[in-house]
């Protein structure tokens, strides 16, 4: 596998053209009455247009074929996503799940669509407020079929095995002990070389941010320029038979078909990109004195409410560190909270 290339820096404003066509990205204007290589002009828009320069969130892609070209979408019947919380009653207590099994792929080939199994959820998919928990499963890659979300954001961690995703920016490779954010209305396929297992969690409404530091100060925790983003990469290529579009909207699946390979963006700028992130480069901070400080200061991405200091779901993570306190032990304290948390092992 050649070498992939990434642009750094969470949330940055960026730009990329595929070398294969220099000059293909517009200078001067988003939208010229003709792109060069005669592309067509997509704005993706992942906010409001009218919110505030901060918080706006679009990029610019410049494709082959415009995205809409495809058939019309099919409801289908496939993996085990819901966003019906009601289906089972709710249970206070603390709860264990046992490793999901993949299956061998000699029985039953399972992708990443199809390997995807809901665990839970909170909020309402409809009013575009919550989240949801899924184990993902795969042995085989995802052949002329893509995926996109118009409900949320994908936060995607896999526990076992690498996942090559092509996305309409450029190619990722994302390994255990990464992260990678696949933003809503954003199309994606993965390829998989073994039997291949993960969590994805999912926000409605919102986009992953990086936390506030507050008296920490300008540095620590996950640093903005450890985030990587894809290089522009397209294909020019025609599928015999179609290549399969999923679409998950309002937690269910559709599917329509079209003539060419969705990647076919040339070059693109803005700052609504998909992400990855090695966790190794989290820098810790940690209590030196005595006592324990609050697991916030181990969070690396958290998806904010519209209540200041409450998220709807934060990302949090315990790396290796050392534990030097005076007057109390390694083994955090019991802890009641009014939040509920899902602990992957």
């Amino acid at each position: 596998m050649a070498e992939l290339k990434y642009i750094s820096g969470f949330g940055n404003e960026c730009s990329s053209e595929d070398p294969r066509c220099p000059g293909a990205l517009p200078e001067g204007q988003n939208n010229p009455q003709v792109c060069p290589y005669n592309l067509y002009a997509e704005q993706l828009s992942g906010s409001a247009f009218t919110c505030p320069r901060s918080t706006n969130k679009r990029s610019w892609l410049y494709r082959i074929l415009p995205s809409v070209s495809h058939k019309p979408f099919q409801s289908i019947d496939e993996g085990h996503i819901t966003h019906n919380w009601d289906e089972v009653d709710a249970d206070p207590n603390q709860l264990r799940w046992k490793p999901f099994e993949i299956p061998k792929a000699s029985q039953k080939k399972v992708d990443f669509v199809s390997g995807l199994h809901t665990l839970c959820g909170a909020g309402d998919i409809r009013s575009n407020n919550g989240l949801a928990v899924h184990i993902f499963l795969c042995n085989t890659s995802m052949l002329n079929r893509c995926f996109y979300n118009s409900d949320g954001d994908f936060l995607i961690v896999p526990q076992k095995g690498k996942l090559l995703i092509y996305t309409e920016f450029g190619k990722m490779l994302v390994q255990p002990n990464e992260i990678c954010v696949i933003q809503r209305g954003m199309r994606f396929s993965i390829d998989v070389f073994e039997e291949t297992r993960g969590y994805v969690l999912e926000v409605y409404g919102v986009h992953f941010e990086l936390p506030d530091l507050g008296p920490i100060g300008a540095n620590g925790l996950a640093n903005p320029r450890d985030f990587l983003i894809p290089v522009a990469w397209y294909e020019d290529r025609q599928v015999p038979g179609g290549y399969t579009v999923i679409n998950k909207y309002q937690g269910k699946l559709f599917a329509s078909k079209q003539d060419v390979s969705p990647f076919n963006v040339v070059a693109w700028h803005g700052n609504y990109t998909p992400y990855k992130y090695n966790l190794e480069n989290f820098m810790v901070i940690n209590a030196v004195a005595f006592d324990h400080a609050d697991p916030s200061i181990f969070t690396v991405l958290t998806a904010k409410s519209v209540r200041p200091g409450v998220a709807i779901a934060d990302f949090v993570i315990f790396p290796p560190r050392w534990g030097v306190a005076d007057k109390t032990f390694r083994p955090p304290y019991y802890h009641i909270v009014v939040l509920s948390e899902y602990k992957p092992h």
